[in-house]
């Protein structure tokens, strides 16, 4: 799958890396499955399970007309879309290869393209997902439209990163603490059930109990997303600026965390668990 090389460009190295991360994200599409398209197809029925549950449930409990006004579908979809997106990147680099893997043996591999390709998985298969529901709904259900496309674009894309650098957080904290580092992960994926507000319209929300959101990267995400997707939509407790830089600050610390776990850690501390 690897093929060692020698290069002394700077250049022919990153196109090396890249390369490497390509076929290394085509191995972690298809570790879900035999074939690449059944494992988009298994992504595309746990959103759209996803969409249909939340359909259900805010229909009975009569939430729907609490929603923002316009497309019902696409308000869910904004939510929903979102969450699964970040809970899926955090999943994703937190279970991928660190120093210690067998994997990490071969010459060209290491920890920043295991890192790059489960990223780029998740990003891929979830961008072809979104992609099908949104010509599903268009075709099927209404056409829809989008107030601002490349605002809500970059709202998903927000998702992801914010999800990958949390992640790396936990991959770098896992070699030390394994059985922790499975906990806090397991805690924030539960937690942002609720805490990321996808079931609910900030702008109707209590000031009392928006300061039990707005510490949540995903909350302003979620409601940013509703704002550039609905044309009378306006965000007034949330912003885009603090998922940018809470994303680039964890970020930082992720990538210092996983060099200091890298240059230490060492298989022998799995030989007791």
């Amino acid at each position: 799958m690897f093929e060692s090389r020698r290069s002394h460009s700077t250049f022919s190295l990153a196109m090396a890396m890249l390369e490497n991360s390509f076929h290394a994200g085509a191995r972690k599409v298809r570790q879900t499955h035999r074939y690449a398209i059944m494992a988009i197809v298994m992504s595309l029925i746990q959103s759209l399970l996803f969409l249909a549950a939340f359909y259900v449930m805010l229909t009975f409990l009569g939430q729907r007309g609490a929603s923002v006004r316009g497309d019902f579908m696409l308000y869910l979809l904004t939510g929903i879309f979102a969450y699964l997106t970040h809970i899926k990147s955090v999943q994703a680099i937190t279970g991928a290869e660190n120093s210690t893997s067998a994997l990490m043996q071969h010459a060209p591999m290491n920890t920043l393209v295991a890192i790059l390709s489960s990223a780029l998985s998740v990003l891929y298969t979830q961008t072809v997902s979104l992609l099908m529901i949104l010509l599903l709904l268009h075709t099927v259900l209404q056409p829809i439209t989008i107030h601002y496309w490349p605002g809500a674009l970059l709202m998903f894309i927000l998702s992801w990163a914010s999800g990958c650098v949390i992640g790396l957080l936990f991959m770098a904290l896992k070699p030390w603490v394994p059985d922790l580092a499975g906990i806090l992960q397991q805690v924030c994926v539960r937690a942002n059930m609720i805490a990321s507000g996808k079931m609910f319209v900030a702008n109707m929300m209590p000031t009392a109990v928006i300061g039990l959101f707005d510490w949540n990267p995903l909350f302003h995400i979620i409601d940013q997303a509703r704002g550039f997707t609905f044309v009378n939509y306006f965000p007034h407790h949330s912003n885009w600026q603090y998922p940018v830089y809470a994303t680039l600050v964890l970020l930082v610390i992720g990538m210092m965390g996983e060099a200091y776990t890298r240059r230490y850690a060492s298989d022998s501390w799995n030989a007791g668990r």
